[in-house]
């Protein structure tokens, strides 16, 4: 059961209703309406970073579920495990997301960006080598964009689990 009260969405104002009311009425939204202008802009990233990105939708998804699966955060694990299937991630790789980036079944790009997300995520910066191998692999502005990500669910993972946002039901 969630910490505090789930907002209700009718009083939400303006800018954060035009945000939340074409979403599915998900609870984490429920509980980010409490925070005003500030949830207005936390969605407008998680936005961006979901919508209006060059980062591959697989390999996105990819590191949100490996996020959210290190920082034991159940909620964004199950949301986004939905989204992967929705962009075409195979099942068994998700599941392999359990078992760390050096599982059999990641191509060698999708290792070098899971270890670069867990270096990030554990050390904060990752170190030269790994840094350049990702560097190499991506554009600047999808690298932009995978560090964005990391950190923007690292903060929602954590959003989560303080405030123990329950999982809804499946009829979303």
């Amino acid at each position: 059961m969630a910490r505090i009260p789930y907002f209700d969405l009718e009083q939400a104002s303006g800018p954060l209703n035009e945000r939340i009311g074409s979403r599915p009425p998900l609870n984490i939204y429920r509980m980010i309406a409490h925070g005003g202008d500030a949830g207005e802009g936390f969605l407008a990233l998680g936005s961006a970073l979901l919508r209006d990105n060059e980062l591959d939708d697989r390999l996105r998804e990819l590191v949100i579920l490996r996020v959210g699966i290190l920082s034991r955060a159940d909620y964004e694990v199950h949301q986004h495990k939905r989204v992967a299937e929705r962009v075409g991630v195979p099942k068994e790789k998700v599941e392999a997301l359990y078992d760390g980036p050096d599982a059999a079944i990641f191509d060698q790009t999708e290792r070098t960006v899971l270890r670069f997300t867990d270096q990030v995520l554990f050390d904060v910066k990752a170190g030269p080598s790994l840094f350049e191998a990702v560097n190499r692999l991506l554009p600047h502005r999808q690298l932009v964009e995978l560090l964005m990500t990391i950190g923007y669910y690292m903060m929602v993972s954590r959003f989560l689990e303080n405030l123990e946002v329950d999982i809804e039901g499946e009829e979303l």
